[in-house]
């Protein structure tokens, strides 16, 4: 028989203490990992821009051509910036960012905007400083080593990293992640009584058989304490040697 909308609130408000148990733990345990153990990750940026040295020298004279082919360049130098050919020597000439190969890579993005000429480094780290060094080293050695491998001049650092600019951390905060907990432990608890519900095949009122076995109820029997019944027969036997008592003083 299918459940209606008030046979699911029955069922969330019967187990109710199974969803706030499994909800307060996981939220409490992120909270916890985000406030003691979690560390803040920052993220720093420096932009370049493939402009030639020809347009430089002639403000004020683009030309179209040389603009289309250098935004086109720029995928290409998406590919070069991120490659092992200019991180190895970023690593060799900045010892300082303690990072190897593997954690640049992987810590690295580079981003350009559809139809521009700008492209846009940044590094995450959970060490400011580090990130900070490691971007500008990243641009600087690009820069530098783009005329070798393209044969051409036309990269030009538009900004550097700056530690004062990048003070507030891009992960998120204790009270998001702890939302995010929530309401994923919700989903799961709930999902997770429902399943309680479908595997428990016992009939624990006259409504359940009603609504299983589809016949009426012709009597129910209550429940008794033990303790009650306990009581209930002490008093009985109290009572019946009383009276054996009242006979034998009336003979």
């Amino acid at each position: 028989m299918e459940l209606g909308v008030k046979d699911y609130f029955r069922v969330m408000i019967k187990r109710w203490w199974i969803i706030a148990t499994i909800v307060v733990i996981v939220c409490g345990l992120t909270a916890g990992y985000g406030r003691y153990f979690s560390d803040p990750v920052y993220e720093t940026n420096s932009k370049l821009i493939v402009i030639s040295s020809k347009t430089e020298m002639n403000v004020g004279r683009l030309d179209s051509n040389e603009i289309s082919t250098n935004i086109m360049l720029v995928e290409t130098y998406k590919e070069i910036i991120t490659s092992p050919a200019i991180l190895e020597k970023v690593i060799t000439q900045y010892p300082e960012i303690q990072m190897d190969l593997n954690q640049l890579i992987s810590n690295i993005k580079v981003a350009s905007s559809s139809g521009s000429q700008v492209m846009n480094i940044s590094i995450r780290s959970t060490n400011l400083d580090q990130a900070v060094i490691a971007v500008n080293a990243v641009a600087e050695v690009f820069k530098e080593e783009i005329p070798k491998i393209m044969n051409v001049d036309n990269i030009t650092i538009l900004s550097q990293a700056k530690a004062s600019d990048h003070r507030t951390p891009v992960s998120y905060s204790i009270f998001i992640t702890t939302m995010i907990a929530f309401v994923l432990s919700l989903f799961f608890s709930v999902g997770f009584v429902f399943l309680l519900e479908y595997l428990d095949n016992t009939l624990k009122s006259e409504r359940d058989v009603e609504m299983y076995l589809g016949i009426p109820t012709l009597t129910i029997l209550g429940r008794i304490k033990t303790t009650k019944v306990a009581k209930n027969a002490g008093a009985k036997n109290k009572s019946v040697i009383g009276e054996s008592i009242h006979v034998s003083a009336h003979q």
